[in-house]
């Protein structure tokens, strides 16, 4: 009970400190001061970072490499938040886990998390951490059977391009289409428990691949921008919802 309590408090006082580093970029950009916090060096208390999950189950939870430092440099570019240069790699049985209030999923195949995991990554929303699932096309069948073993009593809902996500910081008409997949239409899901927002999950749409350096998938200049500005608005809302 100890290490729960302290947990907790650990991620609670992590999110505090990002929320006040978030309001003072906001304030800085507002004045035209182009970078906040210069000369803190990556690592530092009041750094933002996306911890990528390494999941069981053989699912490649490491694919679109380049996306996330892509998204951490813009997103400290663009809003003045400051962040890390790459990513964490976490487990969820990780000891670090409670220092990072955002996680992040893709993959094309398969994750099956044993009941441990589930109760600490349960644990780990509950103390407010922020869950973005990017289905990276094959993992929609795996992680739907996770969530109704990690929240059975609450379902996914379909979010309408009128929900507060996508205009956190750009305005979006809703989720942006980045690859055809199976031609089905990009739609945005949340699971809402205790009233807050705990999961995003972006289906049919691969923002990863959006994110990722130019080379790597060739897809054209307005896709790309879709995709980042999705990405920051997701980050954004992540740090902000009340």
């Amino acid at each position: 009970m100890v290490r729960i309590q302290l947990e907790h408090a650990r991620l609670a006082t992590l999110l505090a400190t990002l929320l006040v580093a978030l309001l003072v970029a906001c304030c800085l950009l507002m004045v035209a001061v182009p970078v906040f916090a210069q000369g803190m060096r990556p690592g530092e208390l009041g750094h933002f970072t996306i911890a990528r999950l390494h999941y069981a189950g053989g699912g490649d939870w490491y694919s679109n490499q380049s996306s996330l430092p892509n998204l951490l440099m813009e997103l400290q570019r663009r809003t003045g938040v400051p962040t890390t240069e790459r990513e964490a790699i976490v487990t969820l049985d990780d000891e670090s886990l409670f220092n990072y209030p955002m996680l992040y999923v893709t993959g094309h195949g398969v994750m099956r998390p044993i009941e441990a995991d589930l109760s600490r990554l349960r644990e780990w929303l509950d103390a407010g951490g922020f869950l973005w699932v990017d289905d990276n096309y094959g993992l929609d069948a795996s992680f739907r059977e996770s969530l109704a073993r990690l929240y059975p009593d609450d379902e996914l809902v379909a979010l309408d391009g009128n929900h507060p996500i996508y205009s956190a910081y750009y305005e979006l008409p809703g989720l942006p289409k980045v690859h055809e997949h199976d031609g089905l239409p990009a739609q945005g899901f949340a699971l809402f428990h205790s009233g807050r927002m705990k999961i995003f999950y972006s289906f049919s749409s691969d923002i990863g691949d959006g994110l990722e350096d130019v080379q790597v998938h060739n897809d054209s200049a307005e896709v790309r921008e879709a995709a980042m500005r999705m990405a920051i608005n997701i980050c954004y809302f992540a740090l902000t919802q009340s």
